[in-house]
């Protein structure tokens, strides 16, 4: 039976069949989510927040807490799209603000603009570049030394 399952801010609502997870839902409304680790719960790419209905979601398994617990932006309410669940109705999903950067060149490309939203580090979740703020030759020189292939620096880390 079908769940329905709002997304915020963008005030839209999808229907997603129970026990699906909330990837599925993202990926259905063609919203960027990069998958790195292919939804094994191990990259925090597909980090979101719960608004409403965490009682309708799977519960949050070992390895979800343990990729959580690295990122900054991880808040009580944080999951990972790809391993919750949903089970019944009246999840609200918001989405994090800001984008994450997906190799050099897209900073690159950037520079001498302000950012349209916050810019994150693709590993670390860090703000890299505010809101409104210009993006400098400096945040290139930040990243130069960054990983961007996601699933190669977790591998890299500890036991997932």
């Amino acid at each position: 039976m079908a769940k329905i399952v709002r997304l915020e801010p963008i005030a839209q609502d999808t229907s997603v069949e129970t026990n699906s997870n909330l990837l599925s839902v993202l990926l259905q409304k063609d919203l960027d989510v990069l998958k790195e680790c292919g939804g094994r719960g191990m990259c925090a790419t597909c980090h979101i927040y719960i608004r409403d209905g965490e009682e309708a979601l799977s519960p949050m398994n070992r390895r979800e807490q343990r990729t959580l617990e690295v990122i900054t932006s991880c808040k009580p309410n944080s999951r990972l799209a790809c391993q919750a669940r949903v089970l019944g109705q009246g999840v609200v999903v918001e989405l994090p603000p800001g984008m994450y950067v997906q190799s050099l060149k897209d900073i690159e490309d950037l520079i001498g603009r302000r950012a349209d939203t916050n810019l994150l580090n693709p590993v670390t979740g860090d703000v890299l570049v505010e809101e409104g703020k210009l993006i400098t030759r400096s945040v290139v020189k930040q990243l130069e030394d960054t990983k961007f292939k996601v699933s190669d620096y977790f591998s890299q880390t500890s036991d997932f």
